[in-house]
């Protein structure tokens, strides 16, 4: 049987925002299969009201949120692993191999096209995926409730983090998040009517964040005796409401029973037969396709390297901010009062990148985030000055932090839009899907890697002395020499500082050179841009 014909969309995705002071946003979406977005049956006429175009599809609204809310919790409780980790003092190359945990909703789209193809049509298309992904979710929860006190030392203070065990396993958990959210997104798009069939990407963003929300800011507040014993007791005790176990737990049970009644109460639309393989084969050399275009691999090289100059703010500052001593459930907290600062801007921003040149407020944002940059390097050396003597920080550095990262959010929001503005603009229509697919996956990798590498060479550029005696503190076993001895190893040059001038070093260099790179691309015409293959196809589509 021959592969279906698709209706081409284009998709405008979320990007992986990284949240210098707290933990990592929810990670852009890389791949959205392109379906028929429903029945003609479907099409109304006129306009009706919002709660006659919803009639119908209630349930199935109700039903992607909550999907999208599982799906959330498992990236919320891998972003909150990294601030648990420095408040146990694990080693930056520790936290850079942890930072891999991250990776695979960047680079999902390499078995995106096997899981959209291959499936058993008895089972469901979607819930071929769906029901196995969900259940072998809510079952490493269980399983890792039992061993995570052992993995991060709990049980025994003197013995080490377990961070490699630690990044396997919620790599792992990670990369079936992603998996699962291929399938919640293939499903969404034929679960809806065709009039309604805009509210995914809704259903993706609230439920997604609420999800993050829960397993992150939630957990963290949750898990903190200081937290609980000021807001949540009437009588104080030296422990939190849950451990990482029991939320690993409860959350495990929630997937296994929510599974098993998606599995036999939601019921999928029988799809139509495509050959599963051929198509697989013929996604990855629409992939190929594209890079071999010369403007879209000169573009791919501005994408990968664009980010390196905000590696250090993005990766170490808020790691920084605990190791001074800020709470970490302090630092999730300040996400709060950003949820609609992250709102609005995109949509002031758009007025903007709306033009020919979206690339231009790309390039105008770069100096104020690099700025940025060095400000929050000034706020990490000022924490310390601040700390009261009971150990916490009065309101107003709460009050800076909160508004230094609010113009962040500014030069941050503005890169992002543009570079989702532009994709948008030069995606081929024939394989919208694919190609802004590719070019949001690249971008992502753009900031991947710098964070990864950022956190890897902290401590080659951190120098420390023995306090109180003799010896040094160059290695880890020199360290514990010289407290044996009655010393205490104190930082002499922070590499933190270091990396955050050589990164806006980098950043000012990068601006220089690809900025005229940047202005030309905006400039060349459609067709540098188009397959000659995937034209063909749409003409004869």
């Amino acid at each position: 049987m021959p592969p279906r014909k698709r209706k081409e969309r284009k998709h405008v995705e979320e990007e992986n925002l990284d949240s210098e002071l707290s933990m990592p946003h929810l990670p852009m979406h890389t791949y959205r299969p392109e379906r028929s977005l429903g029945n003609d049956e479907d099409d109304v006429q006129g306009e009706p009201s919002q709660c006659d175009s919803l009639r119908g599809d209630y349930t199935n609204i109700a039903v992607l949120l909550f999907l999208y809310i599982m799906q959330g919790i498992p990236l919320g409780l891998s972003g909150s692993i990294p601030l648990i980790l420095q408040s146990r003092k694990v080693s930056y190359r520790e936290q850079a191999m942890f930072s891999f945990v991250f990776w695979p909703f960047s680079v999902k789209l390499l078995w995106a096209p096997i899981v959209d193809t291959i499936y058993s049509a008895k089972f469901g298309r979607r819930k071929s995926w769906l029901i196995p992904t969900q259940y072998l979710m809510g079952a490493f929860m269980l399983v890792l409730s039992g061993y995570i006190s052992y993995l991060l030392g709990d049980d025994d203070p003197t013995k080490p983090v377990s961070v490699l065990t630690l990044t396997v396993v919620f790599f792992m958990l990670y990369f079936l998040a992603a998996t699962q959210d291929i399938a919640v997104d293939g499903w969404a798009l034929t679960m809806l009517s065709k009039r309604n069939v805009g509210w995914a990407s809704t259903c993706n963003s609230i439920g997604q964040t609420v999800g993050y929300s829960l397993g992150n800011i939630v957990f963290l507040a949750l898990e903190s005796p200081e937290f609980c014993n000021t807001y949540l007791r009437s009588e104080p005790q030296k422990d939190g409401l849950v451990t990482l176990g029991s939320f690993l737990y409860f959350w495990g049970i929630v997937f296994i029973i929510s599974t098993t009644l998606v599995w036999i109460f939601k019921h999928e639309d029988r799809d139509e037969e495509i050959e599963g393989l051929s198509n697989v084969w013929g996604t990855y050399r629409q992939l190929y396709s594209i890079i071999k275009l010369p403007a879209v691999f000169a573009y791919v090289g501005i994408l990968l390297t664009a980010k390196m100059g905000f590696a250090a703010a993005d990766s170490i500052t808020g790691l920084k901010l605990i190791e001074k001593g800020v709470p970490k459930e302090k630092l999730a907290l300040l996400a709060v009062p950003m949820v609609p600062i992250q709102v609005l801007l995109p949509i002031v921003i758009s007025k903007y990148t709306a033009g020919p040149k979206p690339m231009n407020i790309f390039l105008k944002a770069i100096p104020f985030r690099l700025f940025m940059g060095l400000l929050f390097a000034g706020i990490v050396w000022w924490t310390p000055s601040t700390r009261l003597p009971n150990g916490d920080y009065p309101l107003y550095y709460y009050g800076v932090l909160l508004v230094s990262y609010a113009f962040h959010q500014v030069a941050l929001y503005s890169m992002f839009v543009s570079l989702m503005a532009f994709n948008a603009k030069i995606s081929d229509p024939a394989i919208g899907g694919t190609y802004m697919t590719l070019l949001n996956t690249v971008a992502n990798l753009g900031g991947n890697w710098p964070t990864t590498i950022a956190l890897s060479l902290v401590d080659n550029f951190t120098w420390k002395s023995c306090i109180g005696a003799s010896g040094s503190c160059d290695t880890g076993d020199l360290s514990k020499v010289c407290e044996k001895d009655g010393g205490s190893c104190m930082i002499t040059t922070d590499g933190y500082y270091i990396e955050s001038v050589v990164c806006v070093i980098i950043g000012i260099v990068w601006l220089v050179m690809r900025s005229r790179a940047v202005k030309n691309l905006q400039t060349l015409p459609e067709s540098a841009w188009t397959c000659s293959s995937s034209t063909d196809k749409g003409d004869k589509s």
